[in-house]
């Protein structure tokens, strides 16, 4: 018979207490069991190219990353990572000291978090927020100060005043992310010109997360924060193949910063996964290299996907927000007489057979984001426009 506890203090660190299980394994589990079309969480229903999985392939029979891969990540997919940055944006990286490959985004955020952020200090972030945003500013034992973006003129926009405001003498961090997910927002020169200024002026650092980044649409423009002037020594940059090369699965990811910031990310990284994803990247490193085309057309699927869904959801009856960036639209429940987006999508799949995330859960102040939904469009055309026939039967319910 198993041991009892006497303790009457929860297994669950108090720290992590307000997460529980994500609503993305909640949404999931409910289009398994309703047989409904997840558009829920963002991953895409079909393989990148097939010249890179065929990498991989080529990688693991050549013994090249099946066991322990360096530490910082292999020197070909550094150096990839800092060609890149240096092609599209004029940012020079040395690939041994500033840049940092990780288990995915979401370690790359972990490992920032829990290095730069000592008890009590502040975070500045964007709300509506990924998820794993605030747990890794909470096991850092820092405090969340959110800044919500709110919807105008057809988009979500951050007041730059209220931004200023929220930093006070224990902000420390300032946690951005663009293209912004789940809104879609690119934030403008302007705005990030702004942002620029207000670090250099309190001294703060800034860890953006620019995963989004070759998913812009129309007359968007991509500016990484470390552009600025004043911003290369003190931003932290998050980038990632699974969403660039639609291979979510193999979890590789970056950081690119100043020697010193690299330094300290290493050293808290280093005792999370340690190493992740050897031979995938050498695929990746071979990714990064693809030509310009590649994106160009990337970002016209994702594009003509985008006004597909979002013309179906108008159609529907939702208020509809087109994304600048990403693979999300954010919608208003409100034209079809709801007001709690959580509510709407656990009766969802029911009533249309489509599986959507309520945005409220990326919300401090859940009163904000309470009638909006996210859909996500990186799915195949046919997928979609099943969806979109689905939900078109909500108007007319």
């Amino acid at each position: 018979m198993a041991a009892m506890t006497s303790s009457a203090r929860p297994f669950l660190n108090r720290r992590l207490a307000e997460f529980g299980t994500t609503i993305f394994a909640e949404m999931s589990a409910l289009a398994l069991r309703t047989g409904s079309i997840n558009l829920g969480q963002g991953f895409p229903d079909t393989d990148g190219p097939e010249e890179i999985r065929e990498a991989a392939v080529r990688a693991l029979r050549d013994g090249r990353g099946n066991q322990y891969p360096p530490g910082p990540g292999v020197p070909e997919l550094r150096r990839a990572v800092a060609d890149h940055q240096l092609r599209r944006y004029g940012l020079a990286y040395d690939p041994d000291t500033e840049v940092l490959v990780t288990a995915g985004a979401t370690e790359a955020i972990a490992a920032a978090m829990l290095a730069l952020l000592e008890p009590g200090d502040e975070v500045v972030a964007l709300e509506p927020y990924y998820d794993s945003y605030a747990a890794c500013i909470a096991m850092a034992g820092a405090r969340r100060v959110p800044v919500t973006l709110r919807p105008a003129d057809g988009r979500f926009r951050l007041d730059l005043d209220e931004l200023r405001d929220a930093v006070t003498d224990r902000t420390r961090l300032l946690l951005l992310n663009t293209p912004h997910n789940p809104t879609g927002t690119v934030l403008t020169r302007a705005e990030l010109a702004a942002i620029a200024e207000l670090a250099v002026e309190r001294d703060l650092l800034v860890v953006t997360d620019e995963v989004y980044e070759h998913l812009v649409f129309d007359d968007a423009e991509h500016v990484p924060l470390a552009t600025l002037p004043g911003m290369r020594e003190r931003t932290v940059t998050l980038g990632s193949a699974g969403k660039s090369f639609s291979f979510t699965g193999w979890k590789v990811g970056w950081v690119t910063a100043s020697a010193p910031l690299v330094t300290a990310v290493r050293s808290a990284k280093q005792y999370l996964t340690y190493v992740a994803s050897g031979p995938f990247q050498y695929a990746v490193a071979e990714a990064l290299a693809l030509p310009e085309t590649y994106f160009e057309d990337f970002r016209a699927d994702m594009r003509a996907k985008r006004d597909l869904l979002a013309g179906g959801l108008a159609e529907a009856g939702f208020g509809v927000y087109v994304p600048s960036g990403t693979y999300f639209v954010t919608t208003d429940v409100r034209p079809l007489g709801e007001t709690d987006g959580v509510a709407f999508c656990r009766s969802l799949p029911e009533r249309a057979g489509v599986v959507a995330i309520p945005n409220a859960v990326f919300y401090d102040h859940r009163e904000e984001g309470a009638p909006f939904v996210r859909f996500a469009f990186c799915k195949r055309t046919e997928v979609l426009q099943e969806a979109v026939t689905r939900l078109k039967g909500l108007a007319h319910a």
